[in-house]
């Protein structure tokens, strides 16, 4: 996944791509039995909650008479699973942080996984990163000047119209850090959501973004799954807090994964 300088300037420019087919149909089979395994661990829990390494924030909803888990999201996925705590160190998604950071070593902040299913209500209403990763405070400084830090999302599900696929705000990125107050529910008023585009795409592909780009996502309206497996990765020396997980922060290095995966 070497990025051309015209991709790398698209990206800057218009805030996302999404590149096809980073991923073939193995890699997503093994992630999806991940995904399989942390679904079955939320279960049992509630609320946000620690376990196993990894950050659960799951909602018990009634559903008739039985109790139905709504997972919004799993941080540091990988601390409750190794298979994804090793792909969100894989080449190909350490190349395209790499030539868009303009570094070889880079700290990961970001190892998730985002769940929706029909009818669970999930979704995340237009936001930048940049407002969850501290920007315009002590804990964050862009240390390269335009961002310093990159965020990718793999996809596990064909993304549809609709199953709530990621849509992203063309050129958003431009206007820097808003500031904005960031809901869980509610959208922001000052933002034109109709300007919002939408992701199609299949699995194996990758949504790469920016801190400043404004995202988010409906609710899921299909029949099916629509799972996304994220990562985010800094500049070395922006971030200066302490991310829930272990291991969370790790440094690492894309030359030094490119000859662990030849070996």
């Amino acid at each position: 996944m070497n990025l051309t300088e015209r991709v790398i300037s698209v990206i800057y420019e218009q805030g996302f791509i999404l590149l096809r087919g980073v991923f073939d149909a193995d890699d997503i089979a093994v992630m999806s039995d991940a995904f399989d395994r942390l679904k079955r661990m939320a279960q049992s829990l509630a609320g946000n909650v620690m376990h196993n390494g990894a950050n659960f924030v799951v909602e018990q909803v009634a559903v008739g008479d039985r109790r139905v888990a709504h997972i919004r999201r799993i941080s540091w996925c990988g601390g409750a699973d190794q298979t994804l705590l090793d792909y969100g160190a894989d080449p190909r998604l350490l190349q395209i942080a790499s030539a868009l950071l303009n570094s070889d070593q880079m700290n990961q902040l970001i190892n998730q996984v985002h769940f929706k299913e029909p009818g669970d209500t999930v979704q995340f209403p237009l936001h930048q990163d940049s407002v969850h990763r501290g920007y315009g405070t002590d804990g964050w400084e862009d240390v390269d000047g335009r961002g310093s830090y990159v965020q990718t999302a793999t996809l596990i599900d064909p993304m549809t119209e609709q199953n709530g696929p990621l849509i992203f705000v063309p050129g958003s990125c431009r206007d820097g850090h808003r500031g904005l107050a960031y809901s869980d529910v509610e959208w922001p008023e000052d933002i034109d959501a109709s300007l919002a585009v939408p992701v199609i795409g299949d699995p194996g592909d990758v949504a790469v973004f920016g801190p400043y780009t404004l995202h988010g996502s409906r609710p899921n309206n299909s029949t099916g799954s629509r799972r996304v497996f994220i990562n985010g990765y800094a500049y070395p020396g922006a971030n200066r807090r302490q991310y829930k997980g272990e291991g969370a922060g790790r440094l690492l290095s894309v030359s030094d994964n490119r000859r662990a995966a030849d070996r």
